[in-house]
């Protein structure tokens, strides 16, 4: 597993990234390691080369093997990962004193947030590759059937996406936990389909069981998620690395919301005049129901 050519990874992130990526090959007790690496980085941070060794169950040598074919200097440049990694973790906490700061200074919460959500976009749309968004449009508009799933915070944005693709086309389903059927909505899911899945650390675990489920399955998989880490990654064809920063405790999906509307209206290019005749449908129907409130008269 030489790493010669390659970056050493310089976060845990990236750690997690490479030990994910079906291209970093590893021993079953270098496996062993990343596995426990992923599990517990907070443990390993300070455990002695002895400990992780012992507890894993391969000796000390194979550790050193292991930290040094990443690229790392050794154990201590693993280690040091995962300490920078609980550092990390305080972030929620030290936004939360930010905040508190910045009324406490009489600062512009609505400037800052402006300023963060509009670099949230920027950022997230320079780094789309052409190829993937293309790839996306086109799994999304002609895939036998979309899924669409994201619990808790991203239900918002996969709710819109599978609401939007529904006027869009047929054979769209929004997946949820409902009461109990995730296991009858996973079962409607077949090869060539498209299943899309959105989510942000920490991850929900329904999630991310259900994409690799998918992805077994033979679906086309696409990728919602914040950083190269995540586990959505390694089992979506296209991923999207969306920016989620916030000036405040909760993170932002302004940026998630954007790219759900980029990805419907490409679609809706793509699929040119059939989406014609599918919102005159809607339309008819709209209209048949009252579905809205009629025009006031402007004065």
């Amino acid at each position: 597993m030489a790493t010669a050519s390659r970056r050493p990874p310089q976060t845990y992130d990236e750690l997690v990234a490479t030990l994910h990526n079906p291209a970093t090959p590893l021993t079953r007790s270098q496996r062993l390691l990343a596995d426990r690496v992923m599990a517990d980085p907070e443990g390993v941070a300070f455990m002695t080369i002895s400990e992780l060794a012992s507890a894993v169950g391969v000796n000390e040598a194979t550790v050193v093997r292991f930290a040094t074919s990443l690229g790392l200097d050794g154990y201590p440049g693993l280690t040091r990962l995962c300490r920078e990694h609980l550092r990390e973790q305080v972030h929620l906490l030290r936004r939360y004193d930010n905040l508190e700061q910045l009324g406490a200074d009489g600062g512009n919460l609505l400037q800052q947030a402006a300023a963060v959500e509009g670099a949230n976009l920027a950022r997230t749309f320079a780094r789309i590759d052409p190829d993937t968004w293309e790839a996306a449009v086109k799994a999304l508009a002609e895939a036998p059937r979309v899924h669409v799933m994201g619990l808790r915070k991203c239900h918002a944005p996969a709710y819109l996406l599978g609401y939007l693709l529904r006027m869009l086309r047929e054979d769209v389903e929004t997946v949820t936990l409902g009461t109990g059927t995730l296991t009858d909505d996973l079962r409607r899911v077949r090869e060539g389909d498209c299943f899309v899945t959105i989510a942000i650390r920490r991850y929900s675990a329904e999630t991310v069981r259900a994409a690799a489920w998918a992805r077994a399955r033979g679906a086309r998989c696409v990728a919602l998620t914040d950083n190269p880490s995540s586990p959505l990654a390694s089992s979506a064809e296209q991923v999207f690395f969306v920016d989620a920063s916030s000036p405040s405790v909760l993170r932002s999906l302004t940026a998630f919301t954007a790219l759900v509307q980029a990805l419907a209206t490409g679609v809706a290019q793509l699929r040119g005049h059939q989406v014609r005749s599918t919102l005159l449908q809607e339309e008819e129907l709209l209209e048949e129901f009252g579905a809205y409130a009629p025009d006031t008269p402007q004065p």
